[in-house]
């Protein structure tokens, strides 16, 4: 299952709580139609039907099923540059 670094969690909770206005909001990924293997990033109120939800520090992400296969190794980060831009990457989850 995908893990979720702590300046993830809190990334993806300020998100959330800014966007969505809600405690329950998260970031939810899905692979692309057209392309399993690219995604597609989005702030969402809940998760859809059949997502997988990962939770840490109160901060959720939904994972649509064949995004949450392919990610099932990996670890969620996030960086904020100085103009406050977001950057989420996946890195390989430590042993």
């Amino acid at each position: 299952m995908l893990t979720i670094t702590n300046k993830a969690a809190l990334v993806v909770k300020d998100l959330a709580d800014r966007t969505t206005g809600s405690p329950e909001g998260g970031l939810r990924i899905a692979t692309s139609e057209a392309d399993k293997s690219n995604f597609e990033v989005a702030m969402s109120l809940t998760p859809e039907e059949n997502d997988q939800v990962v939770e840490s520090d109160g901060a959720h992400v939904f994972l649509e099923k064949y995004a949450a296969e392919a990610l099932a190794e990996k670890q969620l980060d996030a960086t904020v540059d100085d103009e406050g831009s977001v950057r989420f990457s996946l890195l390989a989850r430590a042993s």
